[in-house]
């Protein structure tokens, strides 16, 4: 009987030192869930009458889908990646964060944090449960509410909050 403890250990020794060994992996939003994000706004948005284009940006700041829709304007496309970007970093829908900016002055320089950041309403966090793994933009609809919607809309169709 102690002999087979000590085969048993000796064998399964190798798996225990390498499964205590391997470092936790970080949530993440599959690229699969972020284009069906992406074109549920893209088609929420169009579907009003609305030429948007739709970024999702993973957690580190990557963009993982950017969808430029049909005659939507030049600068849509880098609205929608700013949006994402800066959900994804802040952790926070953009139209939250313009809020907090423009009610605390002393945080005015969140704005030049990063030139990549574009705080106006449309970007929102994805999240599932309290994992933030990405961000989502919209840009290009004739206002920040109605980007933010389309946005939302895209997050409902994975079941992200």
């Amino acid at each position: 009987m102690i002999r087979n403890l000590s085969i048993a250990a000796l064998l399964f020794a190798p798996v225990l030192a390498s499964a205590a060994t391997q470092l936790p992996t970080a949530p993440y939003l599959p690229l699969e869930l972020a284009t069906q994000a992406a074109q549920v706004a893209l088609k929420t948005c169009g579907d009003q009458g609305h030429n948007v284009s739709v970024a999702v940006v993973g957690r580190d700041g990557s963009t993982k889908v950017l969808l430029k829709g049909d005659n939507s304007g030049a600068h849509t496309a880098s609205s929608a990646e700013g949006k994402a970007f800066t959900s994804a970093g802040m952790g926070r829908d953009t139209a939250g964060l313009a809020d907090f900016i423009a009610s605390k002055p002393a945080n005015d320089g969140l704005r030049d944090m990063d030139p990549r950041m574009v705080i106006q309403a449309g970007g929102l966090p994805v999240k599932f449960g309290k994992a933030l793994v990405a961000g989502i933009g919209v840009g290009g609809a004739p206002s920040g509410d109605i980007d933010a919607a389309c946005a939302a809309a895209g997050l409902k169709a994975i079941g992200a909050e």
